[in-house]
């Protein structure tokens, strides 16, 4: 007799189950003995790809300078993107044929490859063939992560450690544009590369043999192992290579452009839809539309908060130093809702919170370009983005809670996969279109200055057609958020 399908019902938004208290009190907590060295090792993963993430773009624009290699500044960025949709793909089979615990060593491995490969780079293309390979191992890190929550976590803690990955990324988020620009300044940017492997021997000696013990090995040890997909490997590169050419369209607004738009349309559609789950774009109810909301809302935030600082150096006449900063109590914030959506008695209201976090995010992004007018003070993008921040920590940690308990164990891999292609995709979509327009409406570019420093010239309608339109695709994700609920 088959299990029923968990994706029938959404559990995290209907009336615990009689047993269900007695199951949360045995089921200890994140830091117990049980799962101490487990919890540790797997956030200090994060806090160190937090890090790596926070950091590495103040050294960037010196780093192409110095290797002459500005005129390929945006490859560095999409080639980590581009590898590591095709690591998340790899990653979600790897992990339900054998376990998350290969997928990991390998992943944090590659990154730290790539990191020393950038941070040692004589020329431009061997610092992207370093980004490149450092995307691989993120992309099959940050899956592998899920599945270890998924088999190594009750249900009951699932919420706890998600929200303690996302406080990971608070203090990198306040503290990483500052460590980087002093290493930068004072010991040069290849130290901001080639310091950060170091640091991966700690999580790893804790987390990996936590992993072996805990959730190592096939879903099912006496099922025969599933085969690789490999149709799904293809539409992996498929997707990956669609997306950069279509975020090069993006960024080179040229007649030839419509020649890698158009092959990268052709090739990442298809994949999209055979990557995804049936019914994503259509917000189908349950996990489609779990999987469409992850990438409404990382997509639109995402791309609008890339623009904040360059409004604010732009139009306010702010320091870079102050523009970052501007943002960093969001991290705070986003932590704060992960922590909410976490507690025990937010399980009969998390629905109604999904939705209402979007609602905040929507207000945030269209709440930033107030700047614009002379009469509005400029801290007001720090508040409204610290609100928006905090819907983002509701929504992005229940959705991932939301997948683990919708997918059965032998699919908790190809699923997570699936969330994070929504999110990298989203991101990388939103971002070239939110570019384009930018660049259509006179945006301005960042030329060299002396001492390094960026001399910005813009037009607020061209930041206007950015936020605008993210604003209201945000907006959609409110809708979206009503539709979590699987059909009965």
């Amino acid at each position: 007799m088959s299990a029923p399908d968990p994706r029938d019902t959404d559990v995290a938004d209907v009336p615990p189950a009689p047993d269900r208290t007695a199951a949360e009190e045995s089921a200890g907590s994140v830091l117990d003995r049980e799962h101490r060295a487990l919890s540790i090792g797997i956030v200090s993963v994060v806090l160190l790809i937090a890090f790596e993430a926070t950091a590495v773009g103040t050294a960037m624009p010196v780093a192409a300078r110095e290797l002459d290699g500005v005129a390929l500044y945006a490859f560095a960025f999409s080639s980590y993107f581009t590898t590591s949709l095709f690591g998340m793909v790899l990653a979600g089979q790897w992990s339900d044929r054998s376990g998350p615990l290969a997928p990991l060593a390998v992943g944090m491995a590659s990154f730290a490859a790539g990191l020393l490969l950038a941070g040692t780079a004589g020329t431009m293309w061997l610092f992207v063939l370093g980004r490149a390979v450092q995307g691989l191992g993120g992309g099959l890190v940050i899956v592998a992560l899920y599945v270890v929550v998924s088999r190594a976590y009750a249900e009951a803690l699932r919420p706890a450690i998600m929200a303690a990955f996302a406080a990971g990324w608070v203090v990198p988020s306040v503290v990483g544009p500052l460590a980087s620009g002093t290493i930068t300044e004072h010991l040069g940017w290849r130290w901001v590369f080639v310091g950060i492997p170091l640091l991966v021997v700690f999580p790893l000696a804790l987390a990996l043999p936590a992993i072996r013990r805990t959730a190592s090995g096939p879903a099912d040890p006496t099922a025969p192992l599933p085969p690789y997909d490999r149709r799904r490997i293809r539409l992996a590169l498929g997707i990956s290579l669609g997306a950069g050419l279509l975020q090069y369209a993006g960024q080179e607004l040229r007649w030839l452009s419509l020649v890698p738009a158009a092959v990268g349309a052709a090739l990442l559609v298809p994949s999209a839809l055979g990557l995804l789950p049936k019914g994503t774009f259509r917000a189908a109810r349950g996990l489609p539309s779990v999987v469409l909301l992850r990438g409404i809302a990382a997509g639109s935030f995402i791309a609008a908060e890339s623009f904040v600082p360059l409004m604010l150096v732009a139009e306010r006449g702010l320091s870079p130093t102050l523009a970052g900063l501007s943002l960093a109590v969001g991290g705070l914030t986003w932590a704060g809702g992960s922590y909410l959506q976490a507690r025990p008695w937010m399980t009969r209201y998390r629905e109604r919170a999904r939705v209402a976090g979007m609602v905040l995010v929507a207000a945030a992004i269209a709440a930033a370009p107030s700047v614009l007018i002379p009469a509005v003070p400029a801290w007001v993008v720090a508040v409204a983005w610290a609100f928006g921040c905090l819907g983002m920590g509701v929504v992005i940690a229940s959705t991932s809670v939301l997948l683990l308990e919708l997918s059965a164990p032998e699919e908790a891999g190809a699923n997570s996969a699936a969330l994070q292609i929504s999110d990298g995709l989203s991101n990388v979509l939103l971002l070239a279109a939110g570019g384009a327009a930018f660049a259509a409406l006179g945006g301005g570019a960042l030329g060299d200055a002396a001492h390094g420093a960026a001399a910005v010239s813009s037009h607020p309608a061209a930041f206007a057609a950015v936020f605008l339109p993210m604003a209201a695709v945000a907006a959609t994700g409110a809708w979206v958020a009503t539709r979590l609920r699987a059909p009965k």
